[in-house]
């Protein structure tokens, strides 16, 4: 992948994958080398209306998970990311690599994961269209999937943060999970890093030489 030709390189993951850290990890590491790069992570909570609302759902404002409708909830992610289309479009054509904490996928994994396991593919066909003719959002290059185990990811979020209503509930964090992976299993530009071994988390410099090992410059 020629890094310098405009590419959009999403790190996505359940809550406690560690897509912060290896974000900021990847921000270095690229720089040293020289490479043009922007980072923007979804959703940006307190940057717009959309934000907001995502940021009271998060907190149970609108009820539990099984109370708000996932179809509602999608409008207001996309219209975050939405808000952000001009920007990145405008560092994609100046040639830039752009990394994109979250993106479409986690609109597909975690909000798919609110729904029965029948109707989850009409949801994501759904919002492929929503996302990519409505609103015209770029299209991922690559999609780095960290995987790791729910328990050990909600573990790592707890005293971070005031936990929200997904990473508070492990069954939608496992459901999640199992959507990004059958994800990874249809998309040819998704790679997935096992962040796992022996039942714990590896340490964070060896995921990251695996992700640099999959970018090549």
């Amino acid at each position: 992948m020629n890094l310098r030709m405009g590419k959009l390189i999403v790190i996505d993951g359940i809550d406690g994958s560690g897509k912060t850290t290896q974000i900021e990890l990847l921000k270095q590491a690229l720089a040293s080398q020289g490479v043009p790069l922007e980072a923007i992570s979804f959703p940006g909570y307190e940057d717009n209306i959309y934000g907001k609302l995502i940021k009271k759902y998060l907190e149970g404002e609108f009820g539990s998970i099984d109370e708000v409708n996932p179809y509602f909830l999608a409008l207001a992610y996309a219209g975050d990311r939405a808000l952000a289309k001009t920007q990145i479009e405008k560092w994609l054509a100046e040639g830039k690599l752009v990394i994109a904490n979250r993106y479409v996928s986690a609109s597909k994994a975690h909000l798919g994961a609110n729904l029965p396991e029948e109707k989850r593919e009409e949801f994501i066909k759904w919002l492929d269209e929503l996302e990519y003719q409505t609103n015209g959002m770029p299209k991922e290059d690559l999609t780095i999937l960290l995987k790791i185990d729910p328990k050990v990811g909600q573990k790592n979020v707890e005293g971070i943060h005031g936990s929200d209503i997904h990473e508070e509930n492990l069954q939608h964090l496992e459901q999640a999970n199992k959507i990004y992976l059958d994800l990874a299993k249809k998309q040819k530009n998704w790679y997935v890093v096992d962040c796992m071994k022996d039942g714990d988390m590896r340490e964070k410099g060896e995921i990251h030489s695996e992700i640099i090992g999959k970018i090549s410059i």
